[in-house]
């Protein structure tokens, strides 16, 4: 069928506006690559905007030929690993239990659930808990057990369990599979689109978390690469500690912040088209019913 004049003007506007959505949503991660590859002549003079003026890689190769760099990175892949997998984990086994509604007081846990999310100890009295009462200070678990389970990824992933059909876990109970056989062998497999989607928010939380790691993490070997790249931003820069000459401080000052922030960024970008597939249809659980 010939398609309408006004759907046709509707299918206009509507590109036009995706592409404006597409071009000011990746325009500053643009800016930030164009700005870290500038001289800082032309960044002082406002000449970078698309794409990199007097290009130069000083400031990657100065961060980059540190050791220390791949150390901090090595430790916020360790973190991100380990963290994902306990947090998953944790949530699932947390948000099965929950999604079925023939579980004994059912509804008298799920408010404590919710109650996390909008109300916390603060930061004093969580401190207190896991450096104190824990003793987790200066360990990685430190940064991966308090924030292992958020109540939002509980809903969600409860959402989505309570979507599957009871069929087959009826189908799976007259096979002889127990409560333990069905979650491991019939839920977990079905739920890729849902544990793609907690990866990806965890993943991201820890991989940019800086302030926990400064709250708890007194040796500085044991830092992740955002908070040793935040500290050298703060700094100004201070170039002399990322092993740069004097002759290159006032580059390295100027584009300093962008690099960081390229190198901050990257693996996550490149993670993200492996599991882009299965996000979209975990985001849109429970949006659509019937």
């Amino acid at each position: 069928m010939k398609a309408s004049l006004s759907y046709r003007v509707f299918q206009i506007f509507n590109a036009l506006i995706m592409t404006l959505v597409v071009f000011f949503t990746l325009y500053p991660f643009v800016y930030l690559v164009a700005q870290s590859f500038s001289s800082e002549g032309a960044i002082y003079a406002g000449k970078v905007s698309f794409y990199p003026v007097e290009f130069t890689t000083q400031t990657y190769e100065t961060l980059l030929s540190k050791p220390d760099f791949f150390h901090y990175y090595g430790n916020t892949i360790l973190y991100s690993v380990v963290g994902t997998v306990i947090s998953v984990a944790a949530t699932a086994i947390l948000a099965y239990p929950l999604s079925k509604d023939k579980l004994r007081m059912n509804k008298f846990f799920i408010p404590f659930v919710l109650f996390t999310m909008y109300f916390g100890g603060g930061l004093i009295p969580n401190y207190i808990l896991v450096a104190k009462t824990m003793g987790m200070r200066d360990t990685i678990w430190a940064i991966i057990i308090p924030g292992a389970i958020s109540a939002f990824n509980v809903i969600l992933m409860k959402t989505f369990f309570a979507s599957l059909p009871n069929e087959l876990e009826e189908a799976a109970k007259v096979d002889g599979l127990d409560v333990y056989g069905i979650f491991w062998r019939i839920t977990i497999p079905l739920s890729k689109p849902i544990i793609a989607t907690m990866v990806l928010f965890v993943i991201v939380g820890i991989w940019n978390n800086w302030f926990g790691p400064s709250l708890y993490l007194q040796s500085k070997d044991k830092w992740p690469v955002a908070l040793y790249l935040r500290q050298i931003i703060e700094n100004a820069i201070s170039p002399t500690e990322v092993g740069a000459t004097t002759d290159t401080n006032t580059q390295i000052a100027a584009t300093v912040k962008s690099a960081a922030m390229v190198l901050t960024s990257l693996p996550i970008i490149c993670v993200y088209p492996f599991v882009q597939k299965y996000f979209v249809q975990g985001m849109m659980i429970g949006s659509v019913k019937g």
